[in-house]
Order: structure tokens, then sequence, then C-alpha cells
């Protein structure tokens, strides 16, 4: 199958894009006017970066989807309101509330759009609308290392992306591609070491569109459910994991922290090249047998489930006791 006009214009526009606002506003200094990224205890970085990387990634990927014939024009503006709320939280800071209103209303919204509307169960509604809200918030999370969270949208939508066109979905296809792509531009900036971060005006939006693209596929019968949820594992394991401990343990699971796997990993002393490099492994080797497995039986996708559910639950145990021993070493240190 060619590539057709609008395939080629969803990878080379929004590419081009994101990387040509990221040069005008590092050149012009209004990057620093935007929003920065001051460090606190809490960074893994010693200076203040601008994070406006999202503004970029959302301009160039939204307007790529707005030339293409067949996209939905409410997943457009439920994604360019969240990016909106998302930069006055980065510019100003929102209470917790209001960003989770504003959250749990664009998945509602996303869900009874993809279930059809009206007739649309409410349970089942509900009960998706909390996966899009997690799925946002998990990919928010994990934003706190150079490279990163525009790798996984790389990797994740580019898996999208090729399981759609594979399918001959090419609206699915192109809005996937163009999110990637966007993401690519801005990794020319972001990757190690960052000139500029995403900010929650790119994070957000992001998991919100690998729920909600991931949804809309799953009930064009493009991908099975489990699909969305292996290709995005490397984020949401550790997102998940690390949440469901802190909340064992009574901490305010809500507030900034530094006890993610991938933080662990950098302040053991891996740097944030090497650490970006690892999860890239590990995101190429899920995306790929992610697409893969769509040409196989059900029990072939459920055995790479299973092997992908080992090898991320051995990786994660395995940081665990190589940061037990290093907090050991620290504590003798002392």
């Amino acid at each position: 199958m060619a590539i057709d006009p609008p395939m080629f214009l969803s990878l080379a526009l929004p590419f081009g894009l994101a990387a040509l606002i990221l040069l005008a506003l590092l050149q012009s200094g209004a990057a620093r006017h935007l929003a920065m990224d001051m460090p606190n205890r809490r960074s893994l970085h010693a200076v203040a970066v601008p994070r406006i990387g999202g503004i970029a990634i959302m301009s160039a990927a939204l307007s790529a989807w707005s030339l293409l014939p067949g996209f939905p024009s409410l997943l457009l503006l439920l994604t360019a309101a969240l990016a909106g709320v998302s930069f006055v939280d980065d510019r100003m800071g929102l209470p917790v509330a209001v960003r989770l209103a504003a959250h749990g209303s664009a998945a509602l919204l996303m869900v009874w759009y993809g279930l059809g509307g009206m007739h649309a169960n409410a349970w089942i509604v509900a009960s998706l609308a909390l996966y899009v809200v997690w799925m946002t918030n998990a990919y928010n999370f994990m934003d706190g290392s150079d490279g990163l969270a525009g790798g996984m949208a790389v990797f994740g939508f580019s898996a999208y992306g090729c399981a759609a066109f594979a399918a001959a979905a090419l609206p699915m296809a192109s809005m996937s591609f163009a999110v990637a792509a966007a993401a690519a531009g801005f990794l020319l900036f972001n990757f190690p070491p960052a000139k500029v971060f995403m900010g929650d005006v790119g994070s957000i939006p992001l998991g919100f569109l690998a729920a909600s693209l991931g949804l809309l596929g799953w009930r064009q019968g493009l991908w099975p459910a489990w699909f969305p949820v292996l290709v995005f594992s490397p984020f949401l394991a550790d997102a998940s994991v690390t949440l469901l401990r802190r909340i064992l343990r009574g901490q305010r699971f809500w507030q900034a922290h530094r006890e993610h796997y991938y933080q662990r990993l950098i302040r053991m002393g891996w740097g944030h090249r090497r650490t970006a490099l690892t999860e890239y492994l590990a995101m190429a080797g899920v995306a790929g047998s992610a697409v893969l497995g769509l040409h196989f039986g059900m029990r072939t996708q459920m055995f790479i489930l299973a092997v992908w559910a080992t090898i991320i639950a051995g990786m994660m145990l395995g940081i665990d006791l190589q940061w037990r021993r290093f907090m050991r070493g620290a504590d003798g240190a002392r």
C-alpha cells in the first residue's frame, strides 16, 4: 500500500512544525517568558529549563489533524482544551480539583462519543472514563526525565499508526503518525541534555490521546482492548505500581515525588541519557511485539502479554533490589 498525500502530510508537517516552533521560541527568548521549570528538592535537574515543548507538540499535531480528512473534531477540541488548561497550570498552578475536573469532563465526553452517544451504558462509560483519566495522569507522572515522555509518544503513537495502517484505517493511522512525528520534532530539543521540557501542556494531552485513540481503535475493530495497554505499558506499569505503593504507605500520592522507577535509576547514577535509551529498548520491544501480535490468534497474544508482564515485573524487582542496596550505602556514608 503506497503512502498517500495525507499520510505524508501527517509525518512531514508536524515534525517540521514542532521543531520550527521550538527553535523560534528558544532563539527569540520567548520560551523563558512562557513557563519555566524551576529546580526544587524533588527535581532531577539543577538549572531552570523552559517547559513549553508541549505547545509545539500540540500545535503541530493538531494543525496536521485539521488538514486530514475524517478526523473526529470533538477529539481535537477536547485535546486543545486540555492543553489550554494545562498551560495555565504550567504558568501559575491550578488546584488539583480543578485539573481533575477538566480531565474527568474531557474523559466522559470522549468515552460517550466513542461508545456511540445516548445508547452507551452509564457504568461502562464511567469505568472507561476512569481509565482515560488514569492514563492521562499516568503519562504526566512519568514526564520527569529528559527524553522519556517524548520517546514514549514516538514509539506508542507509531505503534497505533502501524496497526491502523495495516488495517487500512488511514484516518486513524494519519492522526497517530501526526502525534508521533510532532513528538519526534520535540525530541530533537528534549533528548539528554534537554533544552526544553514538555510541561503539563504536553504530557496531559498526550496521555489523553493515548487513551482516546486507543479506545477509538478498539471500537473500530482495529485492535483488541489489550493493545493500547501493552503499547504504553512502560509508563502505565511504573506509574501504577508507584502510585499503589504510595497509597499503601499512607503517603500523599497526589504530590510530586522522586520514587518512580526511572527516577530511582537516575538517582542511582544511570543519568538521563542511559535511562532514556534503556527505556527506548523496552518501548520498542512492547510496541513492536504488540503490533506483531495483532497478526496472530488469541493464544499467541496472551503469550506475548504474559512474557512482557514477566519481563517488566522482573525489571521492577531488579531496580527495587538495587535501590535498597543504594539506600543502605547512602545511609552508611552519612
